[in-house]
C-alpha cells in the first residue's frame, strides 16, 4: 500500500469540530445507562466535598474512557475531541476525575464493589451475556496476578517472592457457561507480597453468591482453582454453599502415593489436535487420563469443636510422553515418572454426572481467566494510576464494569465478536470514526463506507435504538 500524495501536496488540520474518534461508544454507554450505571452510582456511592457530587457522572465518565482504551487518568482526554460533547453530557476533565478517585475510602470502595454487583446483574438480565441455557455447569475461575509498579510510592506495593516482582496483586473471579463467553463476578486489590489464600475464603463465597444470585439454583457451579488455593478456606466455603470444586494439586508425596497403585491400568487415552503441553509449551498428540479415589486434607489435626476438615472425592491424573523426562528429574516429581509428566487435580464432581474425560476437559478450560488477565493489562489495568490504595481498588473495580460492558457488547453485536477479546470488540465496534451532522433536529453519525464489520456494528445499535 502506497500514500497517494507527495509530502508537499499534502497538510493536515486539527479544525473539524463535526468528527468523532468513537462512534461505537453512543450504543455501548446507552446500553450501560440501561443497566443503571450511572444511577447505581448516584444512589450507592457516598463521597463527601464537592469532589464527590454527582458520582454516578464520574463513574459514568471513567467507564466511557476505559471503553475508549484509557489505561491512566491523563488517557481521559480521549473524550474531549471534536463533536464529543455533541453526543455526551457531563465529560469530565481529568483533573476532575483524578480528584474524584483519591476521595474514595475503603468504605466507598465497598459501595462501588456493590455498584459492580448490580451493574453486572441488570447486564446479564438486558444482554444474556451469561447463557445458561443447554449448559450443564457454570463454572468460578478464582486468580491472581500481579500489576507492575516502578516506584516505591503507591501504597501497598510490595515484592511478591513467588511471582518475582514488585507491584500490587489483583484477584478476579470469572463466571463462564459453555455458552457464554463469561464476566468477571468479583474482584480485590491486595498488596503486592499477598499469597494466593491471603483473604481467598472470604473472596471465594463473596463470588459464588453473586453467581447464584445471577444464574438461580437450576444450574450447579464448579469453582475451579489451581494449586495456589488449595486450602480448607477455599474448598470448605465452597462446599458451605453447596458448589463442587476442581483444585490443581501439586505432585508431593500423598498424592503420589495415592497414584502409584494405579500401574498401567485404567489409563484411557485422548487424542488433541494441535495440542499444547502447559508447562513445557510442546504440541502434543495424545495424552491420557485415569482417576482414583482420594481424601484431601486427610493429615491435618482435627481441633476440638472444629468440624472435620476431610474432603472426599476424585483426584483425577493426566500424563503425557515426555522424551526429555528420561534424561531429568522434573522437580517434585517421583522416580517412577520416568518418560511421563504427571499433572493432578482433585474434584468433587460425582462420577455419574461427568466421567473422567469429561471432568479432565473441564478442568484444563482455565484459558479464559488467563484471557480475562491478558485483556486487563492490555487495556485498563496497564498499570495502575494512582498512590492511594483506595484509588487503586476503585480503578480496579471500573475496569472490571468497564470488562463486562465490552463483553455485553459483542454479545449483541453477534457473530465471532461473542468471543473475542475486548481489544477486538474495541478496535472493530467502539474505536470508529464518525461525522456528526445535524438537519431538521435530527443528528445523523456517517460513518465509513464498506466497513468490514457494518453487519455487527448495526445489528448492536438497532437493538440498543430500534430502527
Amino acid at each position: 500500500m502506497k500514500v497517494l500524495f507527495s509530502d508537499k501536496a499534502m497538510s493536515t488540520r486539527f479544525d473539524d469540530r463535526n468528527l468523532v474518534g468513537f462512534a461505537g461508544l453512543v450504543p455501548t454507554m446507552r446500553l450501560g445507562l440501561e443497566a443503571g450505571l450511572v444511577d447505581l452510582g448516584d444512589e450507592l456511592v457516598c463521597l463527601p466535598t464537592d469532589k464527590g457530587a454527582n458520582a454516578g457522572s464520574k463513574i459514568g465518565s471513567l467507564v466511557a474512557g476505559m471503553v475508549c482504551g484509557a489505561d491512566s487518568i491523563d488517557d481521559m482526554n480521549l473524550l474531549r475531541h471534536g463533536g464529543m460533547k455533541k453526543l455526551f453530557d457531563r465529560v469530565y476533565a481529568p483533573s476532575t476525575l483524578g480528584s474524584f478517585l483519591r476521595t474514595f475510602t475503603y468504605g466507598h470502595v465497598s459501595q462501588l464493589l456493590v455498584v459492580a454487583q448490580r451493574f453486572l446483574m441488570n447486564l446479564v438480565r438486558l444482554t444474556k451475556v451469561i447463557d445458561v441455557a443447554g449448559s450443564s455447569y457454570a463454572v468460578v475461575d478464582v486468580d491472581d496476578t500481579i500489576i507492575e509498579t516502578y516506584g516505591k510510592k503507591k501504597q501497598g506495593e510490595r515484592r511478591n517472592v513467588h511471582k518475582g516482582v514488585r507491584g500490587l496483586n489483583v484477584l478476579l473471579a470469572t463466571l463462564s457457561t459453555s455458552g457464554s463467553s463469561g464476566v468477571i463476578v468479583n474482584q480485590r486489590l491486595r498488596n503486592g507480597a499477598a499469597n494466593s489464600q491471603k483473604g481467598a475464603g472470604s473472596f471465594v463465597t463473596s463470588a459464588i453468591r453473586t453467581t447464584k444470585q445471577i444464574i438461580g439454583d437450576d444450574v450447579p457451579v464448579v469453582l475451579r482453582v489451581d494449586s495456589g488455593f488449595t486450602g480448607t478456606k477455599v474448598v470448605h466455603a465452597a462446599q458451605r454453599l453447596g458448589v463442587d470444586v476442581s483444585v490443581t494439586v501439586r505432585w508431593f508425596g500423598p498424592v503420589v502415593r495415592a497414584v502409584a497403585p494405579i500401574g498401567e491400568m485404567g489409563w484411557q487415552t485422548v487424542r488433541v489436535p494441535n495440542g499444547v503441553d502447559t508447562l513445557n509449551g510442546k504440541q502434543i498428540r495424545e495424552y491420557q487420563v485415569n482417576e482414583v479415589d482420594y481424601t484431601m486434607f486427610s493429615s491435618m489435626k482435627r481441633k476440638k469443636g472444629d468440624p472435620d476438615p476431610r474432603v472426599k472425592g476424585r483426584l483425577i491424573v493426566r500424563r503425557n510422553l515426555d522424551p526429555e523426562q528420561k534424561t531429568k528429574k522434573t522437580q517434585g516429581q517421583d522416580p517412577f515418572c520416568d518418560g511421563w509428566r504427571y499433572y493432578a487435580f482433585f474434584t468433587t464432581v460425582p462420577k455419574e454426572v461427568m466421567d473422567t474425560i469429561t471432568i479432565d476437559k473441564l478442568h484444563r478450560q482455565r484459558a479464559f481467566i488467563e484471557q480475562v488477565n491478558a485483556d486487563l493489562k492490555n487495556s485498563a489495568l496497564a498499570h495502575l494510576p494512582s498512590g492511594k490504595y483506595a484509588a487503586n481498588f476503585a480503578w480496579l473495580i471500573l475496569a472490571a464494569i468497564t470488562y463486562n460492558l465490552i463483553r455485553a457488547t459483542g454479545c449483541l453485536a453477534g457473530g465471532e465478536l461473542t468471543q473475542a477479546t475486548t481489544n477486538t470488540i474495541r478496535t472493530k465496534l467502539i474505536r470508529l470514526p464518525a461525522r456528526i451532522a445535524t438537519s431538521a433536529r435530527r443528528l445523523t453519525i456517517h460513518l465509513p463506507e464498506k466497513w468490514p464489520w457494518e453487519t455487527e456494528w448495526q445489528r448492536f445499535y438497532h437493538t440498543i435504538y430500534p430502527p
